[in-house]
């Protein structure tokens, strides 16, 4: 499995960008997609999951009421819309594939696949 991720970018406080990451490969009829991000001098922590098959979500409670995760089945893509962007989200951000399917899995650990990061700079 490969994941590619794009949409990072310089943004201004309050605005907003829209992040997607596409799954190729071989995946399990039931599996999450998640999003992480990681700060210079910071752990990678988890920021939103959904799963593919009922679109149930899960949110850091950091970014809860800004920032939606959503998803294309068909085209084994995920996005991830974030408004009213904080200086403090400036991060790399990483999706990640979670192969087991059930529960959406906070620790970077259960999942199995990684894109490559793209960089996301809010300035104030």
């Amino acid at each position: 499995v490969q994941l590619q991720a794009s949409g990072g970018g310089l943004v201004q406080a309050g605005g907003s960008l829209r992040l997607s990451c596409t799954a190729s490969g071989r995946t399990t009829s039931a599996y999450i997609m998640g999003w992480f991000r990681q700060a210079p001098g910071n752990e990678r922590e988890f920021v939103a999951g959904i799963t593919n098959r009922y679109g149930a979500t899960n949110y850091a409670d950091s970014v809860k009421g800004r920032f939606t995760i959503s998803r294309d089945n068909a085209k084994n893509t995920v996005f991830l819309q974030m408004n009213n962007l904080k200086p403090d989200d400036t991060a790399v951000y990483y999706c990640a594939l979670d192969l087991g399917g059930w529960p959406i899995a906070t620790a970077q650990g259960r999942y199995e696949y990684w894109g490559q990061g793209t960089q996301v700079t809010v300035s104030s």
